[in-house]
């Protein structure tokens, strides 16, 4: 299995595609960065501007944690693209590319070939959330230096510096799980399809219909919500509440492997009824 796991890396990271999230990350979040190092005291009288009349701020506010709190929120959203972009591929490219039937002539059964793919998708989804995490917080710390980060919500939270790190560890792993959710419906797809660009859109497309319906809080869509899988991919902030709430981003993040091992469980079940002679 180590075996087919690596050959499937190989061909992932063989592709140009790939390349494409890391090299979007890492440009975006350093101009992110420097643009907020060079307009960073505004940007802060701005997020303070309703609380300055009643408390005094003092201290490094503008420092990496706060920085990397912020990148995660804003490109958490976009990154599913990116995601979709390379899983959408594994099983449609093959199809594109007529290689279906040399694959499965080998003495490998479909099972063994589709949990390779699925694990080397996993593993590109989590690798891309682990250099959004080196560069936004690891370059951001180099920047701006460390500090209390301050989280404005319906209330304000400050936490201490030493109180940061296993939040974000957390936080970062919460989203590597969302978006190996995404990584399997892309998959998911990616099984029934001869084009890599049918699962693209499709994956967007649900994830923006699930996205719009879980805002919707009345009548069918408050019921339907909790079924959505989008409804959970943020919860990632209950490690900056204060308490941090465990307990619910625990469940959250039960649910999202739910449904990421239920997506694979129907690849499974597609790709091992297709018919590759036809």
């Amino acid at each position: 299995m180590l075996t087919l796991i690596s050959t499937e890396l190989y061909k992932i990271f063989k592709k140009w595609r790939t390349y494409i999230g890391f090299l979007a990350i890492g440009i975006l979040v350093p101009v992110i960065q420097i643009s907020l190092y060079v307009e960073g005291e505004h940007f802060l009288e701005f997020l303070t501007q309703g609380l300055r009349g009643m408390f005094i701020f003092e201290g490094n506010l503008l420092n990496g944690y706060l920085i990397a709190h912020i990148i995660l929120g804003s490109l958490l959203i976009h990154i599913p693209f990116l995601i979709a972009l390379v899983t959408g591929d594994l099983l449609a490219g093959e199809a594109s590319a007529g290689t279906y039937r040399m694959l499965l002539i080998r003495p490998v059964s479909r099972t063994k070939i589709i949990t390779a793919k699925f694990i080397a998708g996993l593993i590109y989804a989590v690798l891309l959330v682990a250099w959004l995490a080196l560069v936004s917080l690891g370059l951001g710390l180099l920047i701006f230096g460390p500090g209390e980060l301050i989280v404005i919500k319906k209330e304000i939270t400050i936490f201490a510096r030493e109180d940061v790190l296993w939040r974000f560890a957390l936080a970062y792993g919460f989203a590597a799980l969302s978006m190996t959710t995404v990584a399997s419906l892309a998959f998911l797809f990616s099984s029934m399809v001869e084009n890599a660009i049918g699962p693209i859109v499709s994956t967007m497309a649900v994830i923006i219909v699930f996205v719009i319906m879980s805002s919707l809080e009345f009548g069918f869509f408050r019921e339907l919500k909790p079924y959505l899988f989008t409804n959970y991919m943020m919860d990632w902030r209950l490690f900056f509440e204060s308490p941090a709430e465990l307990t619910q981003a625990f469940k959250s993040a039960a649910i999202l492997l739910a449904h990421t091992l239920g997506f694979y469980g129907i690849t499974l079940y597609i790709f091992n009824k297709k018919d590759i002679l036809s």
